[in-house]
């Protein structure tokens, strides 16, 4: 138990607080322990976000499917590490992806209501939780004033960076080719050529209507538009 809560003090939520303020914390609520076995539908994209969830240890799957369906991006996720905090306040409090184990998996889910009587009463976790959600903000707001891309593999790059929770790890995108054309205002052909021309370089594997991306920070050498990325 106590390796638990050393990992809960790793992340960034709780980063600066001491052993004596921490312990504090547990005495007053209630941590809701889940274990998951692999192939288990954790959270779902478009689901109340009503609790702060941790990811103790083992891997998730995040599927995001845009809101007409034409396309779905699948990127991991390690633990330790906390599920959309900024999910939990705002217009919209429902959750932006749909998590599934891909191994067996230990988590932890602290309820909306005492972060807002408890957790909020620490000024450390206040500050922790601020910077979260404003790098996110700036964030955002850099992707949207990068300079356009040019070339047609710069624009798929800058595509697919653009939907990225992080430009790190493996990707894949479910996709068909004359959608990614459309989205991209290119023709099917100009697209196919420049996917060809990034799975001969390594960039990409092409799949039947999926995209495989190794290592997705590669992109970030041919989408040379993209000038300011925070994480």
């Amino acid at each position: 138990m106590s390796t638990m809560f050393d990992t809960l003090l790793q992340l960034p939520l709780f980063q600066g607080l001491c052993h004596e303020d921490f312990t504090s914390i547990l005495e007053k609520t209630k941590l809701h322990f889940t274990r998951y076995k692999e192939g288990d539908l954790i959270l779902k994209q478009g689901e109340t976000c009503d609790k702060l969830f941790f990811l103790i240890n083992g891997e998730l799957s995040v599927k995001t499917e845009s809101s007409d369906k034409a396309y779905t991006f699948i990127e991991t996720v390690n633990g330790p590490a906390i599920i959309e905090p900024y999910s939990l306040f705002g217009m919209k409090v429902t959750y932006s992806s749909t998590y599934i184990a891909n191994t067996e998996v230990n988590a932890i889910s602290i309820c909306k209501s005492f972060v807002l009587t408890g957790l909020m009463n620490y000024e450390i976790f206040r500050l922790n939780y601020m910077n979260i959600i404003s790098n996110r903000a700036q964030n955002l707001y850099c992707r949207i004033w990068n300079n356009a891309p040019q070339g047609t593999e710069e624009q798929i790059a800058h595509f697919i960076i653009q939907h990225l929770n992080k430009p790190e790890g493996e990707v894949t995108i479910k996709i068909k080719m004359e959608d990614l054309a459309a989205y991209l205002d290119d023709t099917r052909l100009n697209v196919s050529k420049s996917l060809n021309s990034m799975q001969d370089k390594g960039i990409i594997t092409l799949r039947r209507k999926e995209i495989y991306i190794p290592d997705a920070s590669k992109l970030l050498w041919v989408s040379s538009k993209v000038d300011c990325v925070i994480y």
